[in-house]
């Protein structure tokens, strides 16, 4: 494929940018000292019932050290930000022996250029929600995902040990929810990453290692990336203004897409449906699943305006060919059983929302109705769950309570969206991130922040701002 020598010239680059980046990261964080007077979480009652999950909670979020690397904030750790930033401020506590000590560590004039340069970068772009009940989230959301975003577009999923990784899932949302704060220069680096890690049958591994080397293991690779680069390219590229910007954006884009385009074209089989692939679930999967196909489907529509921007008029209307046969077998398979996670019609899922704005270009006969019968099904305390059959513990899950926020500001659903966003705002961090899960007695739980959640929730607001 044209540009193979600048994929590989850009991935040795991240990976000694972001070599270093881990290396002293793992240092500074193991530098922060728990201490007995810790900020309390959003609740401290115990559950109600055993019958509810009790999952720790694995940090309060993330921050940058003074030597800007980035610091895992234990639960009992007594740290400050600067104000309005995700850095730490040196002058707290025992953290001035660590970070300003005799080891050489920069101290607070070092933090505050760091913290003077987020404060920039917020500025450069726009905060939704603001003079609004969300702004404060909205604003915690965006400096999370600007903390995680590492050298050469590696945006990992949180900074916890097991999500330090780029999904091509989480990072596509990431790439939209920067691009539409006014951050597409951010958005496009995102994109190139997964250009550049990208397969050449345009297909992506489950994860990858944030230096862009390669997967961390030999976990089936998930069909469903490939659709959503291309949805996300689409949707970037709406919010890059007209003329050569957009055009030059387009062509930056058009390798990725055009991969993704060939690739899926060959993936079809016979009756229009791609084969079954693990997607959202991260397990295995025998059966084709709507996670897999639906955003196939909206990635495809989507690329169709990034390669006719691009030049690339031949290939747009493959992209065209292929969304239009992909769509017409997703409805014939999958309609006829409600739009359920597979074709028995037994149990809905969150992909009920990808046949849905801001998915899919039009959405789906009865996908409406199929959607919100999931949310029934898929009912939690403060929230939902990934699916109707998932376990009933009491769990809300963030990612797809905030994605069901977005889908619902986006099809005029903005009471629920409304709820949604109150219950995730009210239960984050003490440090004001978006934790992955919240237990029934609204206590945060595992990683925080996620930024998938973080991202879902910046584009809800954004969405009822519109």
């Amino acid at each position: 494929m044209p540009g193979d020598d600048a994929r590989t010239s850009r991935s040795r680059r991240r990976t000694r940018l972001v070599a270093g980046a881990l290396t002293a990261a793992g240092a500074v964080a193991a530098a922060v000292l728990p201490v007995s007077t810790a900020r309390p979480a959003a609740a401290t009652t115990e559950p109600a019932a055993l019958r509810y999950a009790v999952i720790g909670l694995h940090q309060t979020g993330v921050a940058l050290a003074p030597d800007g690397s980035v610091v895992e904030l234990p639960t009992d750790a007594d740290v400050a930000y600067l104000d309005g930033t995700r850095v730490l401020d040196p002058r707290v506590g025992h953290l001035e022996s660590v970070l300003r000590g005799d080891a050489g560590a920069p101290g607070f004039a070092a933090a505050q250029t760091l913290a003077d340069e987020q404060a920039a970068w917020l500025a450069q772009g726009t905060v939704p929600g603001e003079g609004g009940p969300y702004e404060d989230l909205a604003r915690d959301a965006l400096l999370d995902l600007r903390t995680l975003l590492l050298p050469g577009g590696a945006a990992v999923a949180g900074w916890s040990h097991a999500w330090r990784y780029v999904w091509p899932r989480d990072a596509s949302f990431v790439a939209v929810a920067l691009a539409r704060t006014g951050h597409t220069d951010d958005a496009l680096d995102v994109l190139g990453f997964l250009a550049d890690v990208q397969g050449d049958d345009g297909g992506f591994e489950a994860r990858y290692l944030p230096d862009g080397s390669g997967p961390p293991d030999a976990r089936t690779p998930q069909t469903d990336g490939q659709g959503w680069a291309m949805w996300a390219a689409g949707l970037v590229l709406d919010e890059v203004p007209a003329g050569e910007a957009r055009t030059a954006a387009a062509q930056r884009l058009a390798p990725l897409v055009a991969r993704a385009v060939d690739g899926t074209a060959t993936l079809l089989g016979a009756d229009g449906l791609p084969p079954a692939s693990p997607d959202y679930w991260e397990r295995d999967e025998t059966r084709l699943t709507l996670g897999t196909v639906a955003p196939l489907v909206a990635g495809l529509e989507q690329a169709v305006g990034v390669l006719r921007e691009a030049g690339d008029d031949e290939r747009a209307t493959l992209a065209h060919r292929t969304a239009s046969t992909a769509r017409a077998a997703a409805v014939d398979a999958f309609g006829p059983a409600g739009w359920t996670r597979y074709t028995d019609g037994a149990d809905h899922d969150a992909a009920s929302a990808f046949v849905l704005a801001p998915f899919w270009r039009a959405p789906a006969a009865g996908g409406r109705d199929a959607w919100l019968t999931s949310v029934t099904e898929m009912s939690r305390p403060l929230g939902v769950a990934p699916a109707g059959e998932w376990r009933r513990d009491g769990v809300t899950w963030t990612p797809q309570t905030t994605l069901y926020a977005w889908v619902a500001a986006e099809n005029g659903e903005d009471d629920r969206a409304h709820a949604w966003l109150a219950a995730i705002d009210t239960h984050r961090t003490s440090t004001g991130s978006v934790p992955e899960k919240i237990l029934a007695d609204g206590r945060p739980a595992a990683v925080a922040p996620l930024t998938w959640s973080a991202a879902c929730a910046l584009l809800a607001i954004d969405a009822l701002d519109r």
